[in-house]
This record gives structure tokens, C-alpha cells and sequence, in this order.
């Protein structure tokens, strides 16, 4: 069993490697909010798990070949509709470990490496002085801004906000010409469409000793809570809002009080799906010239706002 011995300002512990008091407080919280530490993500599915997912995607074939889903097909692109119907020839075992996937006993469906962009982004504008609060649109169980309240832990920011902003009340009914955000909405409503209350949220903030006036709640629909809401400059914006109309939302109301090298951070960008088109439209009406950066989680995006 290892001895651990605090040797002074070195910030070294005894016979382990050298390391920040800080890196090793983040590695574990991001092992924490993951749940990396105990849970295996490879658990087969069940039969009646394969077995409901075979009955869900024949429903969603079924509806696919009515109106309007069928007439909104035809409105995709070429590429768009390949990427439809590769969706439509899921087998039920692939389609169950996909909903296993998005239902996992962890705070945040967050990778090591899309959690260590986030921690990048963050310690950035901190070390650049980049004026501004942190927020993330669409939270789920609230891994990921418990982390981003972790990273100002560590780093002793005692004036930033983090604000966490959802409908608490799952994703939003997407529109049917939304084609691929209405079938991917009719699969992740078997697995509750990430609809966790904010008290529950609260809770685990408080567990991980987080909770405190440098946390901000944002309840409600963005297109009701975005508009108004109390948040004068951000440094670091990050969006979890799957679909398109959400995504939308939040880019028009929050773009404009990012600071200037501060971060806006896409976690849906791929596959292009609802949030991949919003977040092209926003950035060619508002001329963003500034390129998208692909994280090694290869799912997220980001850029850096630059001043014009």
C-alpha cells in the first residue's frame, strides 16, 4: 500500500509521479462525473431490450414512409438522406446498445477527451483574462458544468458564474420538417429524451461539494429562458442542445455576449444532424470567418471568438 507524503512547496506526493494538486483533482473528477471508475459501458443488452428496440425501429420505418416524414425526405440533401436511411437499417442489437448509450449510470455522456477540450477552453480564458461567465445549454444530469465549476475550484475563481441552463423537462418536440431531430427524438423518448429535474441536478452538484453561489440555474425552454436571461458577458459557451431549433435559440441569444476570446463549444455538431445545420446557418448570416476546430472527441466542435 502506498505512502503517500506531502513534500512541501515541490507539490510532489511521496512516491507518485510528479503532478499539480490541480491535475490530479480534475483527473478525477472527470473520472467521477464519467463514472470511468466503476462502470464498464460494454453490458450486452437483454433480449427484451433487443426486442423493444426491433419494435421501435419498425414504428419509426412505418411513420418515415407516411406524410409529412415521407414528403420531408424528399426535402433532404442527398447526403443527408443517406445518412436517413443507413439510421432506418439499424439492427434492433445495434439500435438497444445505442439506447444503452444515451441512458448510462453517470453524470454526463461526455468523453475523457470532450471533457478534457472543456477543461482546455476554461484554463485558456482564465490564463488570457477573457472576461465573462461560463454556461452550458442542455445539462442532462449535469456532469459536464459540474466539471466546469470544478475547473474554476481548481484554478481558486471566486467571481465567475457557472449557469446551467435546461428545460429540465427532457429535449423538446422537434418539428417534422426537423426529419432527422424527429427520429432521433422518437428512439431517445424510450429512454426518457434526457428528462432529469433540477432538483436532481442540484443534488449531484451538492455531492461533489460544488454547490454555491457561483452556480446559476436556468430553468425552462430556451426560447423562454434565453432571452431574458441574467447573463451579461460569457468567456466560455457550450451547447448540448441536440437539435436545431435549440441550438438556433441559444446562438442568437448568447453569441453576442461571448467576449472576445472566449469559446463556443458544439457538442452535436457530428453527425450532421439538426444542430450540425444551426450552427452553420448562424455562423454564414453572422459572416464568422473563424474556423471550426475539431476536438479529438470528434462529436464536438469549437472556435474561438475573435474580435471583428
Amino acid at each position: 500500500m502506498a505512502v503517500l507524503l506531502w513534500q512541501g512547496a515541490t507539490g510532489r506526493l511521496g512516491n507518485l509521479p510528479a503532478m499539480s494538486l490541480c491535475d490530479r483533482y480534475l483527473a478525477l473528477l472527470k473520472a467521477a462525473v464519467s463514472n470511468t471508475l466503476y462502470y464498464t459501458p460494454d453490458a450486452v443488452p437483454s433480449l427484451a431490450e433487443i426486442a423493444r428496440a426491433g419494435e421501435l425501429m419498425a414504428l419509426v420505418r412505418a411513420r418515415v414512409g407516411q406524410s409529412p416524414w415521407a414528403e420531408q425526405r424528399l426535402k433532404l440533401s442527398h447526403e443527408r438522406r443517406q445518412m436517413l436511411d443507413r439510421i432506418l437499417l439499424l439492427t434492433p442489437e445495434y439500435t438497444a446498445r445505442w439506447l444503452q448509450s444515451n441512458h448510462p449510470p453517470c453524470h454526463t455522456l461526455l468523453s475523457g477527451p470532450a471533457l478534457d477540450n472543456l477543461r482546455m477552453c476554461i484554463e485558456t480564458v482564465l490564463a488570457d483574462e477573457v472576461a465573462g461567465d461560463l454556461i452550458e445549454c442542455g445539462v442532462y444530469r449535469g456532469g459536464a458544468a459540474i466539471f466546469m465549476r470544478g475547473v474554476l475550484c481548481a484554478h481558486g475563481d471566486q467571481h465567475r458564474r457557472v449557469w446551467v441552463a435546461d428545460s429540465f423537462e427532457g429535449l423538446p418536440e422537434p418539428g417534422d420538417e426537423d426529419l432527422l431531430d424527429a427520429l432521433t427524438h422518437e428512439l431517445l423518448k424510450e429512454v426518457g429524451a434526457f428528462r432529469v429535474s433540477v432538483e436532481s441536478v442540484q443534488e449531484a452538484f451538492r455531492r461533489y461539494d460544488l454547490l454555491d453561489e457561483q452556480v446559476a440555474f436556468l430553468p425552462g425552454w430556451f426560447s423562454d429562458t434565453l432571452p431574458s436571461a441574467p447573463v451579461e458577458r460569457l468567456s466560455v459557451l457550450r451547447l448540448d442542445a441536440d437539435y436545431y431549433e435549440s441550438t438556433r435559440v441559444a446562438l442568437d441569444h448568447l453569441y453576442p455576449r461571448v467576449s472576445d476570446g472566449g469559446f463556443i463549444i458544439i457538442d452535436d455538431y457530428n453527425p450532421q444532424f439538426g444542430a450540425h445545420r444551426a450552427v452553420d446557418e448562424y455562423r454564414t448570416t453572422q459572416a464568422i470567418e473563424t474556423p471550426l476546430v475539431q476536438a479529438r472527441a470528434s462529436h464536438v466542435h469549437y472556435w474561438r471568438k475573435t474580435a471583428r
